[in-house]
């Protein structure tokens, strides 16, 4: 595999105003889009062992052991989420109710909202890396940064360093709960949504607290929640974040370039990738959202063949998070990214 190295943003140096979305698609085999319920319905047995597996860690592994067992289980219910994300693209059944019960089910014990998260993610991949209209870890400007008040800055501050793993939690707590964020004929599919959370959550905090006690609860459902957490803010943080791509204001930001060179293919371990169903797979699902997640691999190859030069590939490390969580900031016109310390006289 060979690692994209590009030193200035990404639209200038990629800068081919001519590509259309619609070319990049054509190359790939009609097949890849093809659903096979089988291979889906393997996925939510696969998961779903996996967290039985992981709870059964939980419960009897020592203390000393718990660590290793929590891990396993909020990465294994983040393939939860996976399967959940195929539903909301329509990519894990052919009907439509099919996919929004199932995605309903899966993203339940996450406490997720399945329409008001599928929603606000449609909108992300509409305007992928689009400044000031993208929702997914868009970054601010200097001028919005220096408008914040204190509070707003240090919370901002926090999750573009080192507490960029609570960010996919405020996002959640904010965006997906709130109808009057999403137009109007959505609005009623968001407070279904709501509802079904929120009576669920009625029911199933107060049966924990009372069966294991508030410890319980901790070590059965916070912390794997925790883990899972980590996992989908650090995937959307380095699928989306790099020192070369560079967020575009409307009038200059190029669909395709944005899909095809704004997001980041990053392998991580293989039983990482195996439990999260293959979400590191990332280019091609966004040149496509009816890509089902199975074969997005098979995608990833042939837009390797096709569209490679324009591809940007990491492997998952401490060093690859330091350079987005120490680098990574602030909005700058020229440069992709600026640092908190590079803005400070103007703050």
């Amino acid at each position: 595999m060979t690692t994209t190295n590009i030193t200035q943003p990404v639209a200038e140096s990629a800068g081919n105003a001519n590509i259309k979305l619609k070319d990049i698609i054509g190359t790939i085999p009609r097949e890849y889009f093809q659903k096979n319920r089988r291979k889906a319905w393997s996925q939510v047995a696969l998961t779903l062992t996996a967290v039985a597996l992981g709870y059964l860690g939980i419960f009897y592994a020592p203390w000393y052991l718990l660590p290793i067992a929590w891990l396993f289980t909020g990465t294994a219910l983040t393939g939860l989420f996976v399967i959940g994300h195929d539903c909301a693209h329509r990519s894990f059944a052919k009907k439509i109710w099919v996919n929004d019960l199932v995605g309903h089910i899966m993203m339940l014990p996450l406490i997720y909202p399945f329409h008001g998260w599928r929603v606000q993610h449609d909108r992300h991949h509409v305007h992928t890396n689009k400044l000031e209209v993208d929702n997914a870890w868009e970054p601010w400007t200097v001028d919005s940064y220096s408008a914040g008040n204190g509070a707003l800055q240090f919370f901002y501050r926090a999750i573009r360093k080192y507490f960029w793993w609570i960010g996919s939690i405020a996002h959640w707590a904010v965006n997906h709960f709130n109808p009057s964020m999403v137009p109007k004929r959505e609005q009623d599919k968001i407070k279904l949504s709501a509802t079904v959370v929120l009576l669920f959550s009625a029911v199933f905090f107060p049966t924990m607290i009372a069966t294991v006690g508030i410890w319980g609860l901790v070590k059965f459902w916070v912390v794997p929640w925790l883990i899972y957490h980590f996992w989908m803010s650090t995937f959307t943080l380095v699928h989306h974040t790099a020192k070369n791509i560079q967020f575009e204001p409307a009038e200059t930001w190029n669909e395709a370039i944005a899909q095809l060179s704004g997001t980041v293919h990053c392998v991580y371990p293989k039983w990482v990738e195996l439990l999260c169903h293959d979400i590191n797979v990332h280019v091609p699902h966004h040149i496509s959202v009816a890509i089902p997640s199975y074969n997005l691999r098979l995608v990833h190859q042939s837009l390797r063949e096709n569209w490679g030069e324009y591809l940007q590939e990491q492997t998952f490390s401490w060093a690859l998070m330091n350079d987005i969580i120490s680098q990574c900031h602030l909005y700058h016109p020229e440069e992709a990214y600026q640092t908190f310390k590079e803005i400070k006289p103007l703050v």
